[in-house]
C-alpha cells in the first residue's frame, strides 16, 4: 500500500493498482453459449408477463 503524508500530518492511503490487460474476443463456443443464455432470458421474461396478465 502506498500512503503519504501531507503538511498537516494527515495520512492518504492509495491501493495499489493491479497490472492491465485488454479482454480477449470471445470464441465461437462461448458466443453461442451467449446466445442461448439470451433466449433463455427472454422465455423466462415473457412467460412472467404472461403470467402477471393473466392473474391480474
Amino acid at each position: 500500500m502506498y500512503t503519504t503524508t501531507n503538511e498537516d500530518g494527515i495520512l492518504n492511503n492509495y491501493a495499489a493498482e493491479p497490472k492491465m490487460y485488454y479482454a480477449e474476443y470471445p470464441a465461437i463456443w462461448e458466443q453461442r453459449k451467449y446466445v442461448l443464455q439470451g433466449i433463455f432470458a427472454t422465455l423466462i421474461l415473457t412467460s412472467l408477463v404472461l403470467i402477471g396478465f393473466s392473474v391480474s
